[in-house]
């Protein structure tokens, strides 16, 4: 049974930094098919953060310059940093992995249960 557990949210204000850190069981992280979303209330899912097929990685434009996606074998872990962040950047965030791609969108089928992010003015 695969299951990803993400930690490392909580509450900051404007400008500080967050790691997110999901890790997996029942799966093992490769060089692709990893990504993070968020969904902020009111809000549809947006994918925040992945790895392409390639290898390579690719950024939501609000996030690009500030957020950094990366993953660590030894530990079977994907992260996420987050620096200079917003309150707009306020959201559940979720891990996701597995599933393909397709016309240049990522269909994860593994998911975690999320954890909150909240950053005040």
């Amino acid at each position: 049974q695969v299951q990803l557990v993400e930690s490392g949210g909580g509450s900051v204000q404007s400008g500080g930094s967050l790691r997110l850190s999901c890790a997996a069981s029942g799966y093992t992280f490769g060089s692709a098919y990893m990504a993070w979303f968020r969904q902020a209330p009111g809000k549809e899912r947006e994918g925040v953060a992945k790895f392409e097929r390639s290898g390579s990685t690719t950024y939501a434009n609000s996030v690009k310059g500030r957020f950094t996606i990366s993953q660590e074998s030894a530990k079977n872990t994907l992260y996420l940093q987050m620096n200079s962040l917003k309150p707009e950047d306020t959201a559940m965030y979720y891990c996701a992995a597995g599933g393909y791609y397709s016309g240049g969108l990522y269909s994860p089928l593994y998911w975690g249960q999320g954890t909150q992010v909240t950053v005040s003015a």
